[in-house]
């Protein structure tokens, strides 16, 4: 079958990760929609979707080879209240949920499903320890909803041909996410590691991270679960140097210590003042090859 038959149904489309999915799936020949809450004209055909009503258009299916499942709620928007984390969580299982109990009603014949996780299951911890995909999953906050998240969707295997999960790092792009909110503060002369500066960054460029969900779509013989991070992680204080060298501007300011990161931004503090340190080596086994390896190579591009 050509590319050109090929459809591919993205949930969480409107997002970084997956408008510049979409554009590269177009730009190689395949169709693609999108599972939105409010189907509006743009790029792309929608079709609408609702946890709370239980619903999924049935049409979204006719003749869907391929799912891509991107939705949830960005997990550093807000502070970490219950409700917060209630919807961080719902948002992930809700979803997988959602799409398993209607991927059966319809009887979709679907080849492909390909999932987003996230290197969080590992814990935040700033040991020199890689980890791998067969390492134990941490016990935080984070840790735990990704867990119950490929947890919600381990009844997909028995739908499709196929399935794909990528742990992703934290997203490194010029277009948005956690680059612009690093960049920031260094632009304006007040860039500084946060605490111990030691917290390992698992990363991947965003050019790369589509092109490796592009690279599962098209290599029928890839499956299974795979970090998707860059081949050199780099701590919280290299990652801010060279930020500043990148941008070319000093650090003038001590690092910000930790007990004010934990008074300003509560529990979610977790997410800056940890990392875990995490290994690439399956999907460079799979064969998939990086554009962006180091962090340098990442802040040049201009994407």
């Amino acid at each position: 079958m050509s590319k050109t038959e090929k459809t591919i149904l993205i949930t969480g489309g409107s997002g970084l990760i997956g408008k510049y999915l979409t554009q590269e799936l177009q730009a190689n020949s395949y169709r693609v929609r999108w599972l939105v809450r409010r189907p509006t004209n743009g790029p792309v055909e929608m079709f609408r979707w609702s946890t709370d009503e239980n619903y999924i258009d049935p049409k979204a299916f006719e003749g869907t080879h391929c799912i891509i499942h991107l939705a949830g709620e960005n997990v550093g928007a807000a502070r970490w209240t219950n409700k917060r984390k209630k919807a961080i969580l719902d948002s992930r299982v809700k979803t997988s949920e959602l799409l398993i109990q209607h991927i059966k009603a319809s009887g979709a014949r679907i080849e492909t499903f390909i999932a987003a996780s996230a290197v969080g299951i590992y814990g935040g911890n700033t040991s020199e320890a890689l980890k791998s995909e067969s390492s134990e999953n941490g016990k935080d906050f984070l840790a735990v909803v990704t867990h119950e998240w490929e947890k919600s969707l381990v009844p997909v295997h028995e739908l499709v041909n196929r399935m794909i999960t990528y742990r992703i790092g934290v997203v490194l792009s010029k277009k948005g996410g956690a680059l612009i909110k690093l960049a920031l503060p260094v632009k304006f002369f007040v860039g500084s590691p946060l605490g111990t500066g030691k917290q390992m960054i698992s990363w991947i460029h965003l050019e790369d991270l589509v092109r490796m969900f592009l690279f599962a779509v098209e290599n029928e013989n890839l499956s299974g679960t795979f970090n998707a991070v860059a081949p050199a992680p780099v701590s919280n204080a290299a990652l801010t140097k060279a930020l500043a060298k990148n941008l070319k501007r000093p650090l003038l300011l001590p690092n910000v210590p930790a007990f004010v990161l934990r008074l300003v931004l509560g529990e979610l503090s977790e997410m800056v003042l940890f990392g875990s340190k995490v290994s690439c080596e399956k999907i460079l086994k799979a064969g998939f090859e990086f554009r962006y390896p180091d962090v340098e190579s990442a802040l040049d591009s201009p994407a």
